[in-house]
């Protein structure tokens, strides 16, 4: 699976000003980072208001975005939730046939014990015909999956082979490089964290800044996979500003800023999100300029 070792990207969903999919703008998201060197694609996480989406509007933005790769780079679509059967369902009711893994989010709002995700992720594994990628992000979830219990199911089930860490914790990621299996990916979902986590011996990024600057973002975990430390942070320390700047009001509003000052795609996000104030859009167009994108 090395397929998903770089930077896979976290796409959001683009809106028209009346908070319809914006086709147009998606197709020059995907161009613009299959072009730019990003290794695979995520659809239907976070980033991409997954929350907000209907089950009618992700089938036809997981089509087009297959229509547009064209098998250029792999797809991993995000099937996840705290109801098991659910999510189960949505498996086995949904065309995979193009994409290559799916990524699934820990149960949130329910608050399981180790033992229920544990029994939550085994249930999704053994009815997947795809490969599993685990998504730990207990910000979101308000329930942190511990190594203990990622590790259990890495080394249980043959086809969960990465999990997506969003803890914000090096501790965490550390713990589970030195213990996970050979060939157990551990991704990086925390952008300021990512390259840290690749020079550690991760397998790379599902990245939110890396959409809109790929070229360089995905370079640097190039290099930080390579153990290029000193070539790969001076790229750390010339996007750190940009890449903490999106997060500080709520993702997606942040990127989705970025990619309109860049004209790939508006900045309308669905409700309850509200777009970037002012302010924010100001200091991400200033940072921008100082990057040359502007």
């Amino acid at each position: 699976m090395t397929k998903f070792v770089g930077t896979g990207v976290a796409l959001i969903t683009p809106f028209k000003k009346d908070l319809s999919v914006d086709y147009d703008a998606l197709s020059r998201l995907v161009e613009h980072n299959i072009s730019n060197g990003v290794e695979y694609l995520v659809i239907s996480g976070t980033t991409g208001e997954s929350a907000t989406i209907n089950k009618e509007e992700k089938t036809a933005i997981t089509a087009h975005i297959v229509k547009v790769n064209n098998g250029r780079v792999p797809l991993v679509l995000g099937i996840g939730g705290n109801n098991t059967q659910t999510v189960i369902e949505e498996i086995n009711t949904t065309d995979l046939s193009q994409i290559d893994a799916i990524l699934s989010v820990s149960p949130y709002y329910s608050k399981p014990t180790q033992e229920g995700l544990y029994q939550h992720f085994k249930a999704i594994s053994n009815v997947s015909p795809r490969p599993i990628i685990l998504y730990n992000v207990p910000g979101r979830t308000s329930k942190n999956m511990l190594p203990e219990t990622t590790l259990r199911l890495a080394r249980d089930f043959e086809n969960i082979i990465a999990v997506k860490e969003a803890g914000n914790d090096i501790g965490q990621y550390l713990e589970l490089l030195r213990d996970k299996p050979e060939d157990f990916h551990i991704i990086s979902g925390d952008d300021d964290l990512a390259l840290a986590v690749a020079l550690a011996g991760g397998s790379g990024v599902i990245s939110v800044i890396g959409q809109a600057l790929a070229k360089e973002f995905s370079e640097m975990i190039r290099q930080g996979i390579a153990g290029n430390a000193k070539e790969a942070y001076k790229t750390h320390f010339d996007l750190i500003t940009i890449t903490n700047l999106i997060f500080s009001e709520n993702n997606p509003a942040g990127i989705k800023s970025v990619l309109s000052a860049l004209n790939i795609s508006d900045s309308y996000v669905r409700l309850p999100l509200v777009e970037a104030s002012e302010s924010l859009k100001k200091s991400i167009e200033n940072e921008l300029k100082r990057l040359g994108k502007r």
